[in-house]
C-alpha cells in the first residue's frame, strides 16, 4: 500500500507543474486556496515562496501563529527535498525511520507532514513552495493539490 502511495504522490508532482510562475500566478493560486478552504469551512494559513521570497501569505480567522511555525517548517521539507512534506514524510515511514534519524536534520526545522507542495515549472525544476496548515495533514496536503488542479485546468484552458 505504501508504495502505492508514494508512487500516486509522485505522479501528482509530475502531473501538477507550471509553464511559468510569477507574482501574479502567486496571488490568484493563493486566493484560490483560500476560497477552496472557505468552501470546506477549514481555516487555514497558507504560503506560497519562489526562490525563497515569500510572494503570498495569508492566516485565516482562527489560525494562529503556530501554523505559521508549521508552514515554516513543511517548506523546508520541500525545499530540501524537492518534494511534497507529505511524500517525504510517507517515504521515511515506509523506511520505518524518522526524518531525523534518516536525514540528520532537526525536527524542530523540518516537518515532513501533509501540506507542503513544491512550485514545480517545466524545463526548470523545483523553484519554490506552496503551504498549507490548519486542517489534518492529509487534509492540508489534498487543499493544496486539488487547488493546483483547479488553477492549472483554468489557466490552459484559458490560453486556448
Amino acid at each position: 500500500m505504501v508504495i502505492e502511495d508514494l508512487q500516486r504522490l509522485i505522479a501528482q508532482e509530475k502531473e501538477l507543474q507550471f509553464e511559468k510562475f510569477d507574482n501574479e500566478t502567486a496571488w490568484q493560486l493563493g486566493c484560490l486556496i483560500k476560497q477552496n478552504a472557505e468552501a470546506m469551512s477549514g481555516k487555514v494559513a497558507i504560503e506560497i515562496t519562489r526562490n525563497n521570497h515569500r510572494l503570498f501569505s495569508y492566516a485565516m480567522p482562527d489560525t494562529t501563529p503556530d501554523n505559521l511555525c508549521w508552514i515554516e517548517r513543511k517548506s523546508n521539507v520541500v525545499q530540501r527535498y524537492q518534494h511534497s512534506s507529505w511524500y517525504v514524510g510517507q517515504y521515511y515511514k515506509a523506511k520505518g525511520k524518522n526524518i531525523e534519524e534518516a536525514s540528520l536534520v532537526d525536527q524542530k526545522h523540518f516537518a515532513p507532514f501533509g501540506g507542503g507542495f513544491p512550485v514545480c515549472v517545466q524545463g526548470v525544476g523545483v523553484i519554490g513552495s506552496i503551504t498549507v496548515s490548519g486542517l489534518s495533514q492529509y487534509e492540508d496536503h489534498q487543499l493544496v493539490v486539488d487547488s493546483l488542479r483547479q488553477y492549472l485546468a483554468t489557466d490552459r484552458v484559458s490560453e486556448i
